[in-house]
Parts: C-alpha cells; structure tokens; sequence
C-alpha cells in the first residue's frame, strides 16, 4: 500500500473521470489503474463500481470509507511535510479557509499577519455557505473555516471565538438622516429596504431582530451581494442593513452614511473553527497562533475601533463641504473673487465625487486566491 494510491484514489473520486484523473496525478492512464486495482487487491474489497468500458460510475460503499481514510491518509502526510518545514522556520503550503461573505472585510489584517510570519505559504480563501464549509474541513479540502457560532453546526472541533459583528443602517446622505448617529429597528422598517436573499444566513438573523420588535418589512430588491446593496443605496432612496465593519473595509460610499441600529442592538460571534485532534495541521496552527496573539494584545479590536473611527472621520468630511480660507490679496475685490473661485472648485469636485461609483476594490495581494459562492 502506498501514498500515491491513495492519491490515485482522491484524484478519480474528485474528477469523475479516470483520464483527467491521470492527468492529475501526471501518470498514463494504465498507471494509474493498475495503481488503483492493486489497492483493491491488497484490501479485499472494491473501490468503484464497473461495468460496461472505462466510465466513472462512483464508488461502492466500501470505496466512500476507503475515500475518506485516503484524504486523511494524505492530509495528514503533508501535515507532517509542512510540520517539518516549520521547524526550520520555513512552512510552505497552502492555507485554505473558508468563510462567510460578511466577513471578508476582516480577514486582510489576519492574513497579512500570516504572510509577514510565513512568506512561503500560498492562501486561498473561499466564500461559502455553512455546508460547504463542514464538508471542506470533512474532507480535509480546507484548513479552517470563519463562521457565525451560533448557526455553525460544525460538528466536533476546535474553535476559537474572533470577534463580534455588529449591525447598522446604510443610508443615503440627506437631510432626512444627516444629523443621526442611530436608529431603531422599529424606525428602520419603516424605510424603502434592500436586502439579502431571505435563504442567506445574514438575512435570517436580520429578520428575527425585525420580529422582535414586531415588524416583517418587504424589501424591494434582493440580492446575495452586500457590496451591491451598498451601491442600491448610493444610487437610490434605498437603505439597507450592513454589518458594521463594512464601513472601512470596503468603506462607505459617497453619499451615504452608517446609522447604529438600536433598540435592541444586535451582534453575532465569530469564530474559527478547525479539524478537532491531538496533532494541529500546521497550517491552522498558524493561523490559529496569530489569533490568539491578536486576541491576546487586544490589536484586533483595537484596530475595528481605530478603523471605525477613521470611518465615521471620512463621513463627516464627505456630509460637510471644507470652508476654504480666506484668499490673501491687496484689493478685497480681487480676494473675494479667488475665494469664491476657489469654493466653486472645491464644491465641484465633491459634486463629482457623489457620483461617481467609489473604486474601492484593492489590487490582489500576491499569494493570495479569492473564491466567491452563493451561500444558501
């Protein structure tokens, strides 16, 4: 029995096709038959199921236990490759993680900390739902996942809480909300509403805190993207309920504002989770050791509340046009003239910046891979 069987075995079950499989696997397609045969000789039982040619037909119930000790199996040896190459400070790999959507705005600070410890790991993060998340750690296709812990039926693991989403009201920046730092949720369902699609998770605990207080507002758009609500906003007399850490990452837009939702104030933990055992694959371990060192020091909640800061700074200067100095001239004629010039100016590039759509994606990191889902 050897690790390139097993390996043989994941590639086939994966790709649903002996030739691709191969292809993988970079051997000849006899190669990796005979592999495969081999591997069912020396345990007595078949793997897939045959019949007429060469065709995927999936595997028996023998070859679905067989599948899932060879993820393990193979996991678990570049677990130790990966442990090894740690010990001389040297860990290389892959870092998969799993996460919400509502929580990308988080992971750069985590990450970043991540690439300056260990430059030679690859990350690749993916957002998806719950089910998609339980399944990768199952499989040992992620290394972690970030999830709400309240709906996380993750199943036994380790866990580590992260942090606490809070939400607010996005808005449009008018006269109507200008002077407001807060609103109810009563007051809030009131409003013209876009929200998430009524399967997502967000939206779930959404609406539970719109019953609370004893209103089911209707939406008048729907969508599985956040950032597209946002943009419903800034376009439109629409609002709609963001978590709160989107008003810096990816920032508010021009012409709309975040309002705290009160009364109740609602908030969601977040967590870690990661496969549980004895032996830590050393990819979460790294992840996992950064946490609890920011968690430690209190820098990652110092640095949502620095950034929060920073944010609610960038909107009041976006609600209040900047008054100018006056112009220094010897005829006060003359000086009127450049100031007003100068107000004209300036009042015409917010005018432009109120709308144009905000560029607020950032350039790719390197090493870094983003995968975005549907989560339903």
């Amino acid at each position: 029995m050897f690790l390139k069987q097993f390996q043989y075995l994941i590639a086939v079950a994966e790709e649903g096709h002996f030739g691709r499989a191969a292809e993988r696997c970079h051997v000849t397609q006899p190669s990796l038959s005979t592999g495969i045969k081999l591997l069912e000789l020396e345990l007595g039982a078949p793997i897939f199921l045959r019949g007429r040619g060469q065709r995927f037909r999936g595997l028996t119930p023998e070859g679905e236990k067989v599948a899932r000790w060879a993820r393990s199996v193979v996991a678990n040896c570049d677990a130790m490759r990966d442990e090894i190459a740690s010990m001389s400070n040297d860990l290389r790999g892959r870092l998969r993680i799993g996460a919400m959507p509502s929580m990308s705005p988080m992971l750069p600070s985590l990450l970043r900390r991540v690439r300056e410890r260990h430059p030679g790991i690859i990350i690749d993060v993916q957002f998806i739902g719950n089910d998609a998340m339980r399944l990768g750690l199952n499989e040992f296709s992620l290394d972690v996942a970030f999830t709400y812990v309240e709906a996380s039926d993750m199943g036994r693991r380790n866990t580590l809480p992260v942090y606490s989403e809070k939400l607010s009201l996005l808005v449009p920046d008018t006269d109507e909300f200008r002077d407001r730092t807060s609103i109810s949720w009563e007051q809030a369902s009131r409003l013209p509403l876009a929200m998430l699609r009524s399967k997502l998770r967000e939206r779930v605990f959404v609406d539970k805190m719109f019953e609370k207080v004893g209103c089911r507002p209707e939406p008048k758009i729907e969508s599985e993207s956040i950032l597209h609500l946002m943009f419903q906003v800034q376009y439109t007399e629409l609002c709609t309920v963001i978590p709160s850490h989107f008003t810096k990452m990816p920032g508010l837009h021009a012409g709309t504002r975040a309002l705290d939702l009160v009364d109740p104030v609602a908030s969601q933990d977040i967590a870690i989770f990661w496969a549980e055992g004895e032996t830590a694959m050393p990819m979460a371990k790294a992840l996992v050791k950064i946490i609890r060192q920011m968690n430690k020091t209190g820098e990652l909640a110092a640095q949502l509340s620095h950034e929060n800061e920073k944010s609610n700074k960038a909107q009041k200067n976006i609600s209040k046009p900047r008054v100018l100095p006056e112009a220094k001239a010897q005829n006060p004629e003359k000086g009127r003239g450049k100031r007003r010039k100068s107000i004209d100016g300036e009042l015409c590039q917010l005018t432009k910046r109120r709308t144009a759509p905000s560029s607020s994606e950032e350039a790719p990191n390197n090493n870094v891979t983003v995968i975005m889902a549907e989560t339903a």
